[in-house]
């Protein structure tokens, strides 16, 4: 039945596409990508790298998921905590789960995101 996740999609507010592509392109390294235009009218916007897709939709009244979240694995978690760091952005480290390291942070508009990187040996 299911093949592989195709995306994940966060609410965010309505006009704040430009805070979005700040920080999932800037601080998350994502690539915009152009919204096909049957829906581009709904606001919001979509990024990729790889196979990692992630599309933020205008809901209004506008609530953030502070529970439920996308967890991203990711290469060299100590590098990403500094770069976090750098641009001041606040994260929280959690349990450490058997051969995963992990991390949380908020989007600007509060959504959670895991970030993890699996260690090896």
């Amino acid at each position: 039945m299911l093949l592989e996740l195709h995306h994940i999609q966060l609410a965010m507010p309505e006009g704040r596409e430009q805070d979005a592509r700040a920080f999932y392109c800037d601080i998350l390294g994502l690539k915009a990508v152009e919204k096909p235009e049957e829906l581009r009218h709904r606001g919001g916007c979509w990024f990729e790298s790889g196979q990692c897709r992630i599309h933020l939709g205008v809901e209004t009244p506008f609530r953030p998921a502070k529970k439920a979240h996308p967890a991203f694995r990711v290469r060299a978690l100590a590098q990403i905590k500094a770069r976090l760091r750098d641009c001041q952005i606040g994260f929280a480290s959690d349990i450490d789960l058997p051969g995963i390291r992990r991390i949380y942070i908020a989007d600007p508009f509060g959504n959670r995101i895991e970030l993890l990187e699996v260690i090896e040996g």
